[in-house]
């Protein structure tokens, strides 16, 4: 897992206007329009088992079941015409819908 550096700056400034820690929370839950979905959360602290990935000291946390899921994928933030948003690139999605928010395994 990794967490890009523009999505640690994203993750940094959205924590520090919440006075939350600059921890961002990965996970998968069933649904969406291809079967599974990504959820995004700021976190007050990782869980026994959470993988933990650091990047300019912003934490990418991820719990196990959803590791399995999404091991080897890179979360990244991108600014385009159509908006932004955190986006996931997973080596493990056999297909994605167009909103880069579900996926299918």
């Amino acid at each position: 897992m990794t967490l890009s550096p523009s999505a640690a700056a994203r993750v940094a400034a959205i924590a520090a206007k919440q006075g939350k820690p600059a921890i961002l929370r990965l996970s998968v839950e069933g649904g969406g329009c291809s079967g599974f979905q990504y959820k995004f959360g700021l976190a007050d602290a990782a869980d026994g088992g959470d993988l933990v990935v650091e990047t300019d000291g912003v934490a990418l946390v991820v719990d196990p079941v959803s590791l399995d899921l999404v091991a080897g994928a890179e979360v990244d933030y991108v600014e385009s015409l159509g908006g932004a948003a955190f986006r996931v690139t997973n080596p493990n999605a056999a297909s994605g819908c167009g909103c880069g928010s579900s996926f299918a395994i």
